[in-house]
């Protein structure tokens, strides 16, 4: 028995060792997923106040290089001036709704607006089913809005197109991901002077007969990081259970 002991320590000791670092990184995992979970909570609550909420001014220049993602997007902003020319399409799909005819693939209308802070910001007018996209006269231009218009929306930072994106159509002025930034330069808005952001109207701002139709910004977040967090706790039950008893085989077959 005495020369069977440090025989069974020596084949104890690597397991041992490989599954607490396991251990360790199972839990570490499971426990970032709950810090997760309370940061989307915190996310998703203050999101569904802010779309709510009233407007307040959008942020201008002096303001653009403090922007927190987490405080800024989604928040319920209103901007003071007029439309400038030109429109720039970018491609998505609504889901249907009981108050509008109007959903499925389509275009979200942008346009650059030019505030009376002399800075611009891309508006997102609303939404154009694809099959009535090309008959512009469904989206009247900005010539159709008065000269100076005060207009209230959510503020959207900007998404960056991936390797999985689909390339820009600049011939027809169509966008696969919320890019505003190289929507201003494409449209040729001065540089320096853009807002690092969009405003989707709300939904009184919709166009004649409901084109373009505003308000449909889609609110929605995935928040799987509970699910995540059981999983990764799961894994580490899991593991205790199988090196306890892979130890009590051990120590069995050693006395």
């Amino acid at each position: 028995m005495t020369d069977q002991s440090p025989s069974a320590f020596r084949r104890l000791l690597f397991p041992t060792i490989a599954a607490v670092v396991s251990l360790a990184t199972l839990l570490s995992l499971g426990f970032w997923q709950l810090d997760r979970l309370a940061w989307k909570e915190a996310l998703i609550a203050k999101v569904e106040r802010d779309v709510t909420a009233s407007a307040e001014p959008a942020p201008g220049p002096e303001n653009w290089t403090d922007l927190d993602p987490f405080d800024t997007d989604y928040r319920h902003v209103s901007v003071t001036g007029r439309f400038l020319t030109g429109d720039v399409f970018y491609f998505t799909s609504i889901a249907s709704g009981t108050d509008s005819p109007y959903y499925g693939p389509g275009y979200m209308v942008y346009s650059p607006f030019q505030t009376d802070g002399g800075w611009t910001v891309l508006v997102n007018r609303g939404f154009v089913p694809q099959d009535l996209w090309a008959a512009s006269e469904v989206y009247a231009g900005p010539d159709s809005w008065p000269e100076e218009a005060t207009l209230t929306g959510l503020l959207r930072l900007p998404e960056k197109p991936n390797w999985t994106t689909p390339a820009v159509q600049p011939d027809k002025g169509v966008w696969f991901a919320r890019d505003t930034e190289h929507m201003a330069d494409v449209l040729q808005v001065a540089s320096g002077k853009v807002a690092p952001y969009g405003i989707d109207l709300d939904a009184e701002f919709s166009g004649k007969d409901g084109l373009p139709r505003a308000g449909v910004t889609v609110v929605r977040f995935k928040n799987d990081h509970l699910g995540y967090a059981l999983t990764w706790f799961g894994l580490a039950a899991t593991l205790v259970g199988v090196f306890l008893t892979y130890v009590l085989a051990m120590i069995r077959r050693t006395y």
